[in-house]
């Protein structure tokens, strides 16, 4: 009565669907991280350079040098010692400097002492820095004024003498 019957039809086969990629909802790219600050490089005591110096990062000298130095940012030891001219955006002097001093900021601390001209935009010294030299303001430079035509003389409506001569 209730007799299972069996099923003799095959299971039905298994294709699984080709999948397509979802398309991707449009994304705002995202910024990328703001770059870090390079670390500065140190020099320390004990060491001497002769030759120059050149890179865009930071540095930090308690050494004596012979040479030029063009950095970002100049941070001279108190026990930094340097012969040649200095170039920098920032520079701060504990140490003894002979030879031009460069950078839009210029600051020389109490044991500073800098034989040399200093160019700057701004220039800071505390009490007992010795500074022998000339300090040089940098000119920006002057918007070129507007060339204005110049007035063109009106000519004369008619010619008439500068003296009246009557014969006599």
């Amino acid at each position: 009565m209730f007799a299972k019957k069996k099923d003799t039809a095959p299971a039905p086969a298994f294709t699984p669907l080709a999948m397509e990629p979802a398309p991707q909802a449009a994304q705002a790219p995202t910024p990328a991280p703001p770059p870090r600050p390079k670390p500065a490089s140190m020099i320390a005591q004990g060491v001497a350079i002769k030759g120059d110096v050149m890179g865009d990062g930071e540095v930090h000298l308690d050494c004596v040098l012979q040479g030029d130095i063009r950095v970002g940012k100049l941070v001279l030891g108190p026990n930094a010692r340097v012969e040649g001219a200095l170039q920098a955006q920032v520079i701060e002097i504990h140490g003894r400097v002979t030879g031009t001093v460069c950078a839009k900021q210029v600051r020389l601390y109490g044991t500073a002492v800098v034989d040399g001209d200093i160019t700057h935009e701004q220039l800071a010294m505390e009490t007992g820095a010795q500074f022998q030299g000339r300090s040089l303001k940098f000119q920006r430079p002057v918007a070129a004024p507007v060339a204005t035509p110049a007035p063109v003389p009106a000519a004369p409506a008619a010619h008439a003498p500068a003296m009246a001569v009557y014969p006599g």
